[in-house]
């Protein structure tokens, strides 16, 4: 009797030809489950802006426009001015390049016999002369309109770094092109765009057409001219009126545009942190050059509001010692400080005789304003003024008291 031969084949040829049960239960049915059984890396359905939650900083999107020009713009504004402007030019001034149009082909169809293009270069020249009468004004005006669109959305920008090649860009990640042409609110955005252009072409020929409809069926018995000008007139005016509603369209594409341009530059929180550290200094360092500079200033406090002629108080808060002489072109902020610091300079002001006096709004708009070595701004150079003469009146009243005594 001849016994069961055992299966030596893998385990794991089963589950590749079949996926077990076990795959698809609730403890099991993973991401990582998945894509191993597909053998594709999910995380190219990752989300780009994973983490960026926070808002682009004026820094990032200054140097997103000048230095990687990438900016907020509508191709369908540039295509749609660019469409208008060279129609509105054939619109004026068709009938005179048809004119042109008839008279060059007048002229070398009746010497076609007697003009011989390799040997005459007369051919060659008459040739490019009526070429650029014809096209000239044309593609003038849509240069022209190319570069007005581009400026009006972006301004003058000037930047080579979209032509420096990028092979990152080359390499193919098809989750994240599908996703983001398909599956994402641009790809439907650019779905209904699509949609509604061609409806919006289709109805003004449908109209249009309709409209002319009789004139076109009767063409085979007009004269080339008519027929001609019949056509050319209907092509225009189809041209300007889908011109004028893509122009319309273009507008909320801009405002698209301009909110998925903010979206894909959105930071990160250690992207903020970083570009802060890295403009404004780190958070550590400047802590301690503001605890350094405090423990100069206290120092340097006694002698400062020493030499003051006079401190404003709030009275608890604030206190600001104003230093002047003639010499000076507005009185000097000698101190300043707040609560305890505020307390020291009153204190040493009692003990160096110089008069503190209180004035509330006064003592707190210098502190906001001024800093230690600033001269007291104009705004307040009148009220300042007042109380040192009052402070130089009572200081001069009391010297001649002294004196007197002293006598």
């Amino acid at each position: 009797m001849m016994g069961s031969v055992p299966d030596r084949r893998p385990a794991v040829l089963s589950s590749a030809v079949l996926p077990s049960a076990d795959l698809f239960s609730s403890d099991l049915f993973s991401a990582d489950a998945l894509s191993a059984a597909l053998a594709i890396d999910l995380q190219w359905f990752a989300a780009e802006d994973e983490g960026r939650t926070e808002e682009p900083s004026e820094l990032k999107l200054r140097r997103a426009r000048e230095e990687e020009g990438r900016v907020a713009k509508s191709q369908e504004l540039i295509g749609a001015l660019g469409l208008l402007f060279p129609a509105l030019i054939l619109a004026f001034l068709g009938p005179s390049m048809l004119r042109t149009s008839v008279e060059m082909l007048r002229f070398f169809f009746t010497r076609a016999v007697e003009l011989d293009p390799v040997e005459d270069r007369l051919v060659a020249g008459l040739f490019f002369r009526y070429f650029i009468r014809l096209a000239l004004p044309i593609v003038t005006v849509g240069m022209l309109a190319g570069i007005l669109s581009n400026l009006v959305q972006t301004g003058f920008i000037f930047t080579v770094k979209p032509l420096v090649p990028n092979f990152s860009r080359v390499l193919p990640h098809f989750g994240q092109y599908f996703k983001r042409t398909l599956f994402s609110a641009e790809g439907l955005f650019n779905f209904i765009k699509s949609i509604l252009k061609m409806a919006i072409i289709g109805t003004v020929a449908f109209l249009l057409i309709r409209s002319e409809l009789d004139r076109l069926v009767n063409l085979q018995t007009v004269s080339l001219w008519t027929g001609i000008t019949t056509i050319a007139s209907l092509a225009i005016r189809m041209l300007i009126i889908s011109a004028l509603l893509l122009l319309i369209l273009s507008v909320p594409d801009y405002m698209f545009r301009r909110w998925r341009h903010r979206e894909d530059l959105r930071m990160s929180r250690e992207e903020v942190k970083e570009e802060r550290r890295q403009y404004e200094g780190d958070p550590y360092v400047r802590s301690r050059i503001r605890a350094r500079m405090r423990q100069m200033m206290s120092q340097n406090m006694a002698a400062n509001v020493a030499r003051a002629d006079v401190v404003i108080t709030n009275p608890t808060h604030f206190a600001v010692a104003l230093e002047y002489h003639r010499s000076m072109q507005a009185p000097l902020v000698t101190a300043r400080g707040e609560d305890e610091a505020a307390l020291l300079i009153r204190r040493i002001a009692r003990d160096k005789g110089v008069p503190v006096v209180e004035n509330r709004p006064l003592a707190r708009a210098l502190y906001a304003e001024t800093d230690v070595g600033d001269f007291v701004p104009v705004a307040y150079w009148r009220i300042v003024a007042t109380i040192l003469s009052k402070v130089m009146s009572v200081n001069e009243a009391r010297r001649r008291r002294e004196e007197a005594l002293r006598a």
